[in-house]
């Protein structure tokens, strides 16, 4: 897996100046999985951060491949430690939506122990949260991937994107996924992974940016099939977006991006 770096000076080609912001410069890191995926840029379309990166003055550092859940944004966090460490300002995790379309249980967050604790003059047994780290959970997964983050990158920018709505896509057979009217394998909803995300956030005390629901993107609607790659009787993706639904997506996380600072350095 090769980075994609993209130099925020790719916005003096724009017919207008870019205009200074506090992420100008700035070197933010994307985990994810095919939205994200840099191998999109061999489409005819253009990618979210390829926006940003005009509109906002950043320099896009990607780690993203199609088809990622949480348990290989770990190993892409870890890749990304090990190639930029300090250097990076701001990391943005854009995952899970294939987490529940492969049925990945959504386990629990922590398990209490007891433990003897000194309060107020006496010693007690109370019971002590402790976070779950099961990567067979999507709970557990994600709780791997923020403690890791947490832990190396105290002065950055950590930020939670939630998945879109999730449309079909059908490439023809075996390559065909259902549409979230439908529950996964396990028998759970795509909005119970989106939740466990807005729970994440707050948990590890991160923003969280909510493109499930501000996005607007929605693939089960008709009207919606302009923003998404194709549509057709043979070929059918309302799973990712295409270079309008790309803007749009830009469009939104920009606007979140303008109330965060870019760093805590």
């Amino acid at each position: 897996m090769k980075r994609l770096v993209v130099l925020a000076a790719v916005a003096a080609t724009c017919s207008i100046a870019l205009a200074a912001t506090p992420w100008t410069g700035k070197k933010v890191a994307f985990l994810g999985d095919s939205i994200t995926d840099p191998a999109q840029t061999n489409r005819p379309q253009r990618i979210f951060w390829q926006y940003l990166a005009e509109d906002l003055g950043i320099e896009p550092h990607v780690y993203a491949v199609s088809g990622y859940q949480w348990d290989r944004v770990y190993k892409a966090a870890q890749k990304m430690k090990d190639e930029m460490d300090g250097e990076v300002d701001a990391i943005f995790v854009f995952a899970g939506t294939n987490d529940y379309m492969n049925g990945i249980p959504l386990g629990e967050w922590f398990e209490e122990r007891e433990e003897e604790v000194y309060l107020k003059g006496r010693t007690l047994k109370l019971p002590r949260r402790h976070f779950i780290k099961d990567m067979k959970t999507f709970r557990g997964r994600v709780n791997t991937v923020m403690d890791f983050l947490k832990t190396n990158f105290p002065d950055q920018q950590i930020v939670i994107m939630t998945p879109l709505h999730r449309g079909r896509y059908d490439l023809g057979r075996p390559n065909v996924q259902i549409d979230e009217t439908f529950p996964n394998a396990i028998g759970s909803r795509l909005e119970e992974y989106v939740a466990a995300l807005r729970e994440a956030a707050d948990i590890w005390s991160v923003p969280v940016i909510d493109l499930y629901r501000e996005s607007g993107l929605y693939p089960l609607n008709d009207s919606y099939a302009k923003c998404f790659r194709f549509d057709g009787p043979k070929v059918w993706d309302r799973l990712h977006p295409n270079t309008e639904g790309h803007r749009r997506l830009a469009k939104v996380i920009a606007a979140h991006m303008t109330v965060l600072p870019p760093d805590f350095k």
